[in-house]
């Protein structure tokens, strides 16, 4: 197993030793929510197919700003040769209903989730791809049932051996139930695009359990409709900081 992975997967574990937001890390569906201004949050993810660290920065009122990098084995092989790739984006929270359980938001940026490029080009164009997607989350009730939604469109300017520039139409969407507590919940999710370069459809399914306000943890299992190239299982961590890195004063 390459060092890569082994130090990656360590610094899961050791962090779910040490110690109620509506998305959790490695569910691809973003929901409405924008962080309270000055909070860092620091998302971990390690998978059969790719593994992931993402840091979501709330510097102003409404915003995030999201750095990610992905470990991608698209043959499960630790002794070959891994592929890197990431995502830089920002987010603005339009609307939060007052109960703030569900609202809507805009996201734009570079670079895709693996899940949505087909094998050969999940690697070599992530950040030749320029996207923006819409995340709008739903209560139903009483919340214990929240859905997410996410249409979105990507243009990519120099796609595959040709580099031919190609567009396709993003789309993500996710349960999630809380049957009897809000601190756990199971969550389902479909994801794919439509147009050239892009990968099949994929579906994912795992269970959530949110300890506190400063941690949530996942377990997943996700792979195609028609194919065996899904990522397969996935053990995920997302930590938030009380607020403290804000541009402008941080509200007490």
């Amino acid at each position: 197993m390459s060092i890569t992975r082994i130090a990656l997967g360590s610094l899961v574990c050791l962090l779910a030793l040490a110690g109620a937001p509506v998305r959790a890390q490695q569910f691809n569906s973003d929901s409405y929510l924008s962080k309270p201004h000055g909070v860092v949050t620091v998302i971990l993810t390690y998978g059969q197919r790719n593994s992931m660290i993402m840091n979501t920065f709330s510097l102003f009122p409404r915003w995030e700003f999201t750095a990610s990098a992905f470990l991608y084995d698209p043959d499960n092989d630790p002794l070959t040769d891994n592929g890197y790739s990431g995502s830089l984006y920002a987010k603005y929270m339009f609307y939060e209903n007052k109960e703030k359980t569900g609202g809507f938001a805009v996201r734009f940026g570079t670079g895709l989730d693996p899940g949505y490029l087909d094998s050969q080009n999940r690697v070599n164009d992530a950040f030749r791809t320029y996207w923006t997607s819409a995340p709008l989350t739903l209560p139903f009730f009483d919340n214990k049932l929240s859905w997410d939604l996410m249409p979105g469109v990507s243009y990519t300017t120099d796609l595959g051996v040709e580099g031919d520039a190609a567009w396709a139409f993003t789309y993500t969407t996710r349960l999630a139930w809380y049957p009897y507590v809000p601190t756990w919940s199971l969550v389902g999710e479909v994801l794919g695009a439509e147009g050239e370069g892009t990968s099949k459809p994929e579906y994912r399914a795992g269970f959530r359990w949110e300890p506190t306000q400063h941690v949530v943890i996942a377990l997943t299992y996700d792979q195609e409709f028609n194919g065996t190239n899904g990522a397969g299982w996935e053990i995920g961590m997302m930590l938030f900081t009380p607020p403290f890195l804000c541009i402008g004063p941080c509200k007490p």
